[in-house]
């Protein structure tokens, strides 16, 4: 029997053949009961569109390219990725990861080879900027650049990051209202990245740190969740225990927090995931997004690992 095509399709599904086209490569734009007739009616006949020739029409390649400086088995990255596959995987879309970009040679190789080949449609960037010459070689094909929680907003078409300043600001200022005055910041140098999978060994360092003070002290805040969990577990073997000896707050609220009842500052990288592929199926489709640069602001979870402090 020969394969149905576009136009059997359409007649089936009662529409137009361009609406069927729309429905496979922007879902977006039909309504969910016409996408629904169409696609009942291709997987009767046995129809699958051409994605090539979906490309060589259009000029897409149905494909994205999500960049991390870390693993994307870390919590962050995990759902940074599943919040874009959320919104790119309905509308027809493919996501490529390259993982350690942030490394020179992984970098050099991923921004001289995609020119070449111009084989995506845009491009996310995960935890880390990107130089002029880089977005140089992006803009001269006419990639769109979305950020993700990166430390600036230069160079790309579209960011979304939390206010981390401002997340830790709150934090602090939570532990100074409960009476604390001798709060110590536990983190990884400035040049060092930080994810879920160094956390633990950054925790150990913050022990050895914490232990040698003269003045143990009365609050602790952490970069991430995964510091401050196995260092609020590794401090109660030495005899100070939370909340009874000093008040500990945590950045994340990754999972496990609840579990230790972790006090800490909530973000919600799926949904930052999310937004930003909004932004992405915006730019390629020539939009400008209502929102192209957004800071999100992250939130006080309460729990029980703070306690009011009194001398």
């Amino acid at each position: 029997m020969d394969k149905a095509g576009i136009r059997e399709v359409a007649k089936a599904a009662g529409v137009s053949i361009s609406t069927v086209s729309r429905a496979f490569a922007h879902p977006e734009v039909v309504s969910e009961k016409t996408r629904h007739k169409v696609l009942q009616a291709a997987d009767q006949l046995d129809f699958n569109i051409s994605r090539s020739a979906a490309a060589l029409k259009s000029g897409q390649t149905f494909r994205v390219a999500l960049l991390m400086n870390e693993e994307i088995t870390s919590w962050f990255n995990t759902q940074i990725f599943a919040g874009i596959n959320s919104i790119m995987h309905d509308a027809g879309y493919d996501i490529s990861v390259f993982q350690h970009i942030d490394t020179a040679d992984m970098r050099r190789k991923f921004f001289t080879d995609l020119p070449v080949r111009r084989n995506v449609d845009a491009v996310f960037v995960a935890s880390f900027a990107i130089d002029e010459k880089e977005v140089e070689q992006l803009k001269r094909i006419r990639v769109p650049i979305i950020g993700i929680n990166t430390p600036s907003i230069d160079g790309f078409d579209a960011s979304i990051s939390i206010d981390d300043e401002n997340g830790m600001y709150t934090a602090t200022q939570h532990l100074l209202n409960l009476g604390h005055k001798h709060i110590v910041y536990a983190c990884s140098a400035a040049s060092e990245s930080m994810d879920s999978s160094r956390g633990r060994a950054f925790a150990d360092s913050a022990l050895s740190a914490l232990l040698a003070l003269d003045e143990f002290p009365d609050a602790i805040c952490c970069q991430i969740d995964m510091m401050a969990i196995p260092l609020m577990l590794k401090l109660e073997r030495y005899g100070h225990r939370t909340p009874r000896d000093y008040s500990i707050i945590g950045f994340d609220d990754s999972p496990y927090a609840d579990t230790v009842n972790l006090t800490t500052m909530k973000q919600d990288p799926f949904k930052m995931g999310r937004s930003a592929a909004q932004k992405a199926i915006k730019l390629i489709n020539g939009e400008e997004p209502e929102k192209p640069h957004e800071i999100v602001q992250p939130t006080l979870m309460l729990r029980e690992s703070d306690a009011l402090y009194t001398d």
